[in-house]
């Protein structure tokens, strides 16, 4: 009977968590395609307006996945959704989906921007051809409340992949993504199309 009741209060957790990351979703409507290429046109804007030492890290990549909007939320058990686009050379070559599910003390909902720079062929195509490429120990994560600067710091120019996270919003704290799944999505799968 106990058993019983711990399985319950796990499905009613992950069913929350599920409505409340259905609730917060990303937006995107008709002409998705059209939407998300504004939204990652934004989010660069963003970037750059923010964190100005940025660009040069980003124009000199060989490659650019950018995620405009993560959205994540919780209680108890929580998940982390959005689609974003991979530029190289200035131009989306392909678009992908980033999920995250995490287990443990957390409550409410964030929204927050990320974007992973390739500063290596290696590295953009063990990206490409992995077929769920996860974010791990291959990531450096450059954060601006650390008091780095991106694109500046010799540190970031020596990993092959580097983390920006940026624009977080909600009420919960300390947006990562370690853990995340990016999965290569096609346009008509986008929501719309």
């Amino acid at each position: 009977m106990a058993q019983h009741k711990l399985w319950s209060r796990r499905a009613c957790l992950v069913g929350l968590g599920a409505f409340a990351l259905v609730a917060c979703n990303n937006g995107l409507g008709t002409n998705a395609t059209d939407a998300l290429e504004g939204r990652v046109n934004a989010t660069l804007n963003e970037l750059f307006a923010t964190y100005p030492n940025a660009r040069p890290l980003v124009e000199n990549a060989q490659g650019v996945l950018v995620m405009p909007v993560m959205t994540q939320a919780g209680f108890g058990v929580g998940g982390a959704y959005g689609e974003g686009a991979l530029r190289v050379q200035g131009r989306t070559v392909d678009y992908y989906s980033a999920a995250q599910a995490s287990v443990g003390f957390q409550a409410g909902a964030r929204q927050f921007a990320h974007v992973l720079v390739f500063q290596t062929e290696q590295a953009l195509a063990d990206f490409r051809a992995a077929p769920g490429w996860v974010a791990g120990a291959g990531a450096f994560y450059a954060l601006p409340k650390e008091g780095m600067a991106y694109g500046t710091d010799t540190v970031t120019r020596g990993h092959p992949v580097v983390a920006m996270i940026f624009g977080q919003t909600g009420v919960m704290a300390g947006a990562a993504i370690e853990g995340t799944k990016y999965t290569r999505i096609i346009p008509s799968a986008l929501p719309g199309q």
